[in-house]
């Protein structure tokens, strides 16, 4: 009796499954799932060619430049385009926006970021193909899921099921790192999801069996002490107290006691400085400190971010902290102050019915369920910036792993299936 390698069982399986699925979808999604067949070559060829433009956050030529090619792109598919420019002392690239408009069906924002975290000076600059998988530079966050929203509206164009149907695409420029203050760099953002209906977010997917319902916001803080300068002899006495580098060490440590432990609440000390002298690049996330065992620190600085999953939980935090770095050691002080940066996306029973119809979206095409991943394993994204006008699911676009590192990759065999099913999901909710 002839037997088959797992591998190749699995793969049967999955083939089988996907052709006793495929008859719930209807004639016009078949028509759909044929069409973005044919743009598997030429899908990777887009994305190699975007990929290999250097899109860092501060290379504002290159975000540019890849804004230019995706602006084509859509113009060709009858998008009207918008290049979004930032004001020039906020040092960022701007915004591409490309939209039909019409009367029928559910009004959608789709939201992807033209920019990367591998800026102009990095060693990891080309697409480089091995067999399915190709190390990519940004190509798994997120330009892989830009292009798979441009080819899926490509392929419904083609097929005359665009027409009278309203759908914006917002590919900002700095995602990686925001351009502040907020109220200008996500005006327009937060403006095209008050005229939409539903927000869906291309940042790279977990799989085809999770999208996210939920993110969390990203805030940064900054905990600055000082103490007085002294003969290290006479630490600890009352003359000269405990130092700023003691102090710090005494709100850190609380910190970790003391607010650490609630369900989707964290924080991180990014960078420490301490000494008699510190000089902090802020642009650089980088410093210098100056000190002698000798001597009693005089100073000490910590950058810091804060991640949560409420508005809520994130006031309750920073109001802990707050009181912890208040009870302050001998002839010592402490600050600290906040910035927001990314709001929280909160979980909600409409986000929650999203994932239900992608799921069913997912299952008719033969990839299975699709449930909701754990936003404790995922990082804050622009779709949280308009979660509180819009109903909203994220996670939608390419695969892949190792996303900000030298070692990225995006799996090109999933590839074409995710244009397939963003294509019937976004037919599907336009005739809603």
């Amino acid at each position: 009796m002839k037997t088959f390698s797992p591998l190749i069982l699995s793969l049967f399986l999955f083939f089988f499954q996907s052709s006793l699925h495929a008859q719930k979808l209807s004639g016009v999604e078949k028509k759909i799932v044929k069409k973005a067949k044919t743009y598997n070559d030429e899908s990777i060829s887009f994305l190699e060619k975007v990929v290999n433009i250097n899109s860092g956050t501060m290379h504002l030529e290159g975000v540019r430049a890849v804004g230019k090619e995706f602006d084509a792109a859509f113009s060709a598919i009858g998008f009207a385009t918008q290049w979004i420019e930032m004001p020039v002392d906020m040092n960022r690239a701007g915004h591409l926006f490309a939209s039909i408009k019409g009367k029928k069906g559910k009004k959608l924002l789709l939201i992807g970021h033209l920019d990367t975290v591998f800026e102009a000076n990095s060693p990891f600059q080309t697409f480089e193909r091995k067999d399915s998988i190709a190390y990519a530079p940004g190509g798994n966050d997120m330009k892989g899921g830009d292009v798979i929203v441009l080819y899926a509206l490509k392929v419904l164009q083609e097929l005359n099921l665009l027409n009278d149907r309203t759908i914006t695409v917002a590919f900002t420029g700095d995602e990686e790192s925001t351009g502040k203050p907020l109220s200008i760099s996500r005006k327009d953002l937060i403006n095209a999801a008050k005229e939409s209906d539903i927000a869906l977010g291309f940042e790279t997917a977990t799989g085809f069996n999770n999208a996210t319902i939920a993110r969390r916001g990203s805030s940064g803080w900054k905990l600055e002490t000082a103490g007085k300068r002294a003969h290290s002899s006479g630490v600890f006495s009352e003359r000269t107290g405990a130092g700023a580098i003691f102090e710090m060490s005494r709100i850190l440590h609380q910190f970790y006691e003391e607010v650490r432990g609630e369900q989707y609440l964290s924080f991180n000390p990014g960078n420490l400085l301490g000494g008699t002298f510190v000089d902090y690049d802020k642009t650089k996330s980088s410093g210098t400190a100056f000190g002698k065992s000798n001597v009693v620190a005089q100073t000490a600085v910590v950058h810091g971010g804060l991640r949560f999953i409420s508005e809520e939980q994130k006031e309750n935090a920073r109001a802990k902290m707050r009181t912890i770095v208040a009870n302050n050691l001998p002839s010592t002080n402490a600050t600290i102050t906040f910035t927001d940066s990314y709001p929280a996306m909160g979980p909600t029973e409409a986000n929650g019915e999203l994932l239900n119809k992608l799921s069913d979206v997912s299952e008719a095409l033969g990839f299975g369920k699709v449930a909701a991943y754990d936003p404790g394993r995922r990082g804050a994204a622009d779709i949280s910036f308009v979660a509180d006008y819009v109903d909203g699911l994220d996670g939608l676009g390419s695969m892949g792993t190792g996303a900000h590192t030298p070692q990225e990759t995006i799996n090109l065999n999933t590839f074409n299936a995710l244009i397939q099913r963003t294509a019937v999901f976004i037919y599907r909710l336009t005739r809603d």
